[in-house]
């Protein structure tokens, strides 16, 4: 590792790192001795540091060239660094009031210097798992996924700068690997890394590996993870990469972007938001039955997805004279094609969002890497009859996907589930 410059920094060696940083300097001055640095990084790969000064304050993620939560067993490109600050910067510029702003990148030192979303701020997902409303998260959350989806697209970029595009993010196959593998391959086969609420998912998780309806879908979804692609996204869009407030919704940790298929961010957003609403009988109590807060989740669902259709297709007629080289204007000149050019667009996406979101479910149940929203329920029977429900309604949108016309017929589809 040293041999490229790379090293892993520690508290320690982090402010010798700052002094030697002008831009980092100068956002938390020369008072060294006064930093407060504070390791936090509980995901699954990285290192990260929040580091306070009396004149300001920054977050620091470094890279490892492992999975963290594994270990240097399973080897990971610490290059992927560099794609997450690529997207940061891009999703910025697309979306300023949702991603926060990058200071510093190191490409050496796979290091990212980002903005520090300051309390009261937190991780979405523990704000679910709390019970917790946010009134503007789905309006938020569909403003930034309109923006960064199209404007990465060909329906506003010209064929040359979306091919350019696709070539930049293509080097990070790594992490593309990596999702082929725990979204889509692992949980259908016997795998050393899988791992359920044993004994009691022990039949569900054999039944999923068993079914051929369930793999001919899975199969079809990964063709399209692998060739398609489609839009710059995050590539983990889930409750665990956005940081919230009731007024502020702010997007983090894209580091396994890259050019794909739009679906696949809405369906990660969205699946998540099903997988909290069947966590909630696990998190209910005499005080709390959590009812009215499931019907809050089951709302921001459908304005997520409603909210998300009406921008993008705002966006889509407000450039319809622009770059965009999917349907040329000389070609689909009459109200009538264009019409039903974005009927068809948009019903396959909706189509994409539910089986992506539905596989990034299942893999969160009979899979590597679970959600807090379950793994915090005591009551491991309890916890097991919720990831049970989750695990019925992912496969039902699943395989129904195509007949499914409505957000508010998934709706349903997941009250029917919570009913059985």
């Amino acid at each position: 590792m040293a041999s490229d410059g790379f090293r892993p920094l520690d508290e320690k060696s982090l402010v010798e790192y700052i002094k030697s940083t002008p831009s980092l300097v100068s956002i938390l001055g020369k008072q060294f001795d006064k930093l407060e640095i504070k390791e936090v990084g509980d995901g699954n790969l990285n290192f990260v540091y929040i580091v306070v000064a009396p004149s300001g304050s920054i977050v620091i993620k470094q890279a490892l060239p492992y999975i963290r939560c594994i270990g240097e067993s399973w080897p990971m490109a610490k290059e992927r660094a560099y794609f997450e600050a690529t997207a940061l910067k891009e999703h910025a510029r697309l979306s300023p009031e949702h991603v926060p702003e990058v200071y510093h990148f190191d490409r050496t030192m796979c290091l990212i210097g980002m903005r520090y979303l300051e309390p009261p701020h937190i991780i979405l997902r523990k704000g679910l798992i709390a019970g917790v409303e946010y009134p503007l998260l789905a309006q938020h959350i569909s403003d930034y996924m309109a923006k960064t989806l199209f404007f990465t697209s060909l329906l506003y970029l010209t064929t040359t700068d979306h091919k350019r595009a696709v070539a930049e993010f293509c080097g990070n196959v790594e992490l593309c690997r990596l999702t082929e593998q725990v979204v889509f391959s692992d949980p259908y086969k016997v795998s050393e890394y899988n791992r359920c609420t044993s004994p009691y998912l022990d039949a569900d998780a054999e039944a999923v590996r068993n079914d051929n309806g369930l793999k001919i879908e899975v199969a079809e979804l990964k063709s399209k993870f692998c060739e398609r692609a489609q839009a710059l996204i995050h590539g983990d869009l889930h409750t665990g990469s956005l940081m919230v407030t009731h007024d502020s919704t702010q997007v983090i940790d894209p580091e396994f972007s890259f050019y794909g298929p739009m679906g696949f961010d809405i369906g990660a957003f969205i699946g998540n938001l099903i997988l909290a609403y069947f966590s909630q009988d696990g998190h209910a109590d005499q005080a709390n039955d959590r009812k009215s807060y499931k019907l809050w989740i089951l709302k921001t669902i459908t304005e997520t997805w409603n909210l998300f259709h009406q921008k993008f297709l705002a966006l889509w007629d407000e450039h319809k004279d622009g770059p965009g080289e999917a349907y040329l204007p000389e070609i689909y000149n009459n109200t009538e094609l264009r019409q039903l050019v974005k009927q068809k667009y948009m019903k396959e996406l909706f189509e994409d969002t539910l089986g992506f979101g539905a596989a990034k479910m299942i893999r969160r149940i009979v899979g590597v890497a679970h959600v807090e929203d379950f793994e915090s329920i005591k009551d491991v029977a309890k916890r097991a009859d919720c990831e049970r429900q989750a695990l019925s309604c992912a496969k039902k949108l699943l395989k129904e996907r195509r007949n499914i016309k409505s957000i508010e017929e998934v709706v349903s589809t997941i009250e029917q589930v919570q009913l059985q």
